[in-house]
């Protein structure tokens, strides 16, 4: 049940981030869906949808690949100095 339940939370942003091709894709061309009035709008609305999506499944591509360990150094030294911190104020307080 949490496969399906985390293919589904994938399933969103890569379709989210398909819908926002399409649109930068029909503004170039000209075609104005039916939400937008104007191609710039969708244009920018497609740019921001593409963006979230392909940033949501890299997230969640770094933070599976940090849990089991497989993870170059560069990208878990920002992890590690932030859990210090937290570590230091707990034991400050």
């Amino acid at each position: 049940m949490q496969k399906v339940i985390a293919l589904v939370i994938l399933v969103i942003p890569v379709f989210l981030a398909g819908l926002g091709i399409k649109y930068m894709r029909d503004s170039v061309f000209g075609i104005v869906n039916d939400p937008f009035t104007l191609t710039v709008v969708q244009f920018i609305i497609g740019l921001v949808l593409t963006v979230v999506g392909v940033w949501f499944i890299g997230g969640y591509i770094l933070h599976r690949e940090q849990r089991q360990k497989r993870v170059q150094e560069r990208f878990l030294e920002r992890s590690r100095q932030l859990k210090d911190e937290e570590k230091r104020e707990r034991d400050e307080l």
